[in-house]
């Protein structure tokens, strides 16, 4: 191409996209929907957790659906994140590390997630770039409107094709009005404009606060947070009302005055005993067929698929709160003070509650405050143990402890990752008489590093880079208790993430004296899921997996499940009661 053909080019490219909004091949404009949910007053006030009840409901109705998370920070995932900061990082099967909404996600629409239903401003601005780099933009001087804006569109419209999605639901991170997310707003009201009338729909959550000075509930911080989505140019269709009890009607009445949202669609989101309970509340109030009008989707709707998935939700939400025995477990770790950090843990421990018909009551310990002088003391009412994933030397020696007092004194103990490596290191200490076994992310030149990197790890540089992530399959010891947990299967698949694993030398000698590996990697000298015989122990296993992150409502991990029972069972013989694990109930069956 000669120099004048090339500037042609450039400059009719100019003209051509001051409209830039690049389409995915196999995009079907008119096709794909769009529910785009916002939070405005505070942040932290459940648009996920809406946003993937709204989307069950679609999914039960035979719609196929795709979330996003919208995130503003600039990190390129959260996997360095703090979970102080942030809560807990969900690991997705492809490996992405997310944002905790992700697993609301895929607990509620029981749907595997990728790195294409989570993005950040990082993966934005990095797309860009490369793209300026490349010269894809032909000469443009690259702006936030329109070639930011235009990325993130891309983003959900290649979702929708990826995913076939019928509608694809949008959770914009943060609260209207921050500058880290004025961007997504923009490319979404962008987004409303080009696919036309019909095609998208704003939801915006708020809050209403209920001052105990005054004793009444008051919607003008949510009046004055919902105009401000107003002025960039977003006029919401749906208005969620978050609040502590039931927002009341005249509260209602105001907000839909001030927003000219029809009474219908301004609803109550208030406090409920479990966010499993909120697809029937959302569904009793209409806002499933609210949805499906301004969509125009009602033509698509399977009925019988609704009848069915009604059916097996029922059958789980029925029996939330209906329990005839309670067990307390312990979840030892050091980021106790923040439940979020461990909300896939609790998440778990509430499927098996309902399964097992077992009131499960978490007890959270900082192993900061534990040593061998206490640990009787702390952990004297418990009927289990959890040692869950972490990073750090930080607690590592109270762990260690808590998992002692479990062995030796026959509690149900479950590891989660670190909490595998931990049992590995009491073992070879107080059982295989390897006195300074450690690991060497702890202790460098230790003696005898029981966990360590393999050698394959070492040569791959930089910080997540020796992470082993996402979904790894597991091949399970036949005969053993968790392959009996997976119903005998021979293989499995978990989610990882973790660097060091235990050092294939000093496999054997731990073997010698009663560890069974029960899952190992299928080619690799990688062990996966350890256990003590049933014999030294009724129930002791650990995993360098996180179970909790792949279990659903309908489908408990095998893991917990077998966990939770025999905590219950154990809670039963120290109270002077005659249950073994044959007669212990078992989860009853679901309907078809």
């Amino acid at each position: 191409m000669s120099t004048q053909d090339l500037l042609a080019k450039i400059g009719q490219s100019t003209e051509e996209t001051e409209f830039y909004t690049p389409m995915p091949p196999g995009y079907r404009k008119g096709h794909h929907k769009y529910v785009v949910v916002v939070g405005t007053v505070i942040s932290g006030l459940g648009k996920g957790i809406f946003a993937s009840s709204l989307a069950k409901l679609m999914q039960d109705k035979g719609l196929r659906v795709a979330p996003i998370k919208m995130e503003g920070y600039y990190n390129v995932d959260s996997g360095t994140l703090n979970p102080y900061r942030h809560g807990e990082v969900f690991v997705l099967d492809d490996g992405m590390e997310t944002d905790m909404d992700l697993g609301t996600y895929e607990r509620l629409l029981d749907q595997d997630l990728s790195a294409a239903n989570f993005t950040t401003n990082g993966q934005i601005m990095s797309s860009v770039l490369k793209k300026e780099r490349e010269g894809s933009y032909l000469g443009r001087d690259v702006q936030a409107i329109p070639h930011v804006t235009g990325e993130i569109k891309l983003r959900l419209r290649e979702l929708a094709v990826k995913s076939n999605a019928d509608v694809v639901f949008v959770e914009v991170g943060g609260t209207v009005g921050d500058y880290e997310t004025m961007h997504y707003l923009e490319a979404c009201r962008q987004l409303a404009f080009e696919e036309g009338e019909g095609a998208v729909v704003f939801v915006a959550l708020t809050y209403i606060l209920e001052p105990n000075a005054v004793g009444e509930q008051k919607s003008k911080a949510a009046q004055l947070g919902i105009k401000r989505l107003m002025e960039v140019g977003i006029m919401p269709h749906i208005i969620a009302c978050r609040a502590t009890r039931e927002v009341r009607e005249k509260v209602r009445e105001k907000i839909s005055m001030y927003t000219n949202v029809p009474m219908r669609r301004v609803v109550s989101m208030h406090d409920l005993d479990s966010i499993y309970l909120i697809p029937d509340a959302l569904r009793d109030v209409g806002i499933d067929r609210e949805v499906l009008t301004l969509l125009d989707l009602h033509e698509r709707v399977n009925q019988r698929h609704e009848d069915q998935a009604r059916l097996r939700w029922r059958w789980f939400v029925d029996r939330i709160g209906v329990n005839k025995k309670s067990v307390t477990l312990a979840v030892t770790g050091k980021y106790v003070a923040l439940r979020d950090a461990y909300a896939s843990i609790i998440k778990a421990a509430e499927h098996c509650s309902v399964h097992l018909g077992v009131d499960v009551q978490l007890r959270w310990l900082d192993t900061t405050m534990i040593d061998a002088d206490n640990v009787a003391k702390r952990l004297a009412d418990v009927q289990g143990i959890i040692v869950p994933g972490g990073f750090g030397i930080r607690g590592t020696e109270g762990k260690i402890e808590c998992i002692r007092y479990a062995r030796e004194n026959k509690m149900p103990y479950l590891g989660l990752c670190l909490g595998f490596q931990m049992a590995v290191i009491e073992f070879a200490r107080n059982v295989c008489g390897l006195k300074e076994a450690n690991s060497t992310e702890f202790e460098t030149n230790c003696k005898h590093p029981v966990i360590d990197i393999l050698p394959e790890q070492k040569k791959i540089e930089g910080l997540g880079g020796n992470m082993r992530l996402g979904g790894k399959d597991i091949e399970l010891k036949q005969g053993s208790l968790v392959s009996k947990l997976f119903d005998n299967a021979r293989m499995t698949r978990l989610r990882f993430r973790h660097r060091y694993e235990v050092d294939p030398t000093y496999i054997k000698q731990l073997e010698d004296k009663g560890m069974i590996f029960s899952g190992k990697h299928p080619t690799q000298p990688i062990m996966q899921v350890l256990e003590l015989p049933q014999s030294m122990h009724p129930y002791f296993v650990g995993t360098q997996a996180h179970p909790e992150l792949t279990s659903r409502p309908l489908r408990p991990s095998p893991l917990f499940m077998g966990f939770v029972k025999a905590a219950a069972e154990f809670a039963n013989r120290h109270a002077g009661g005659s249950s073994s694990p044959s007669q212990s109930r078992k989860p009853e069956p679901q309907p078809v």
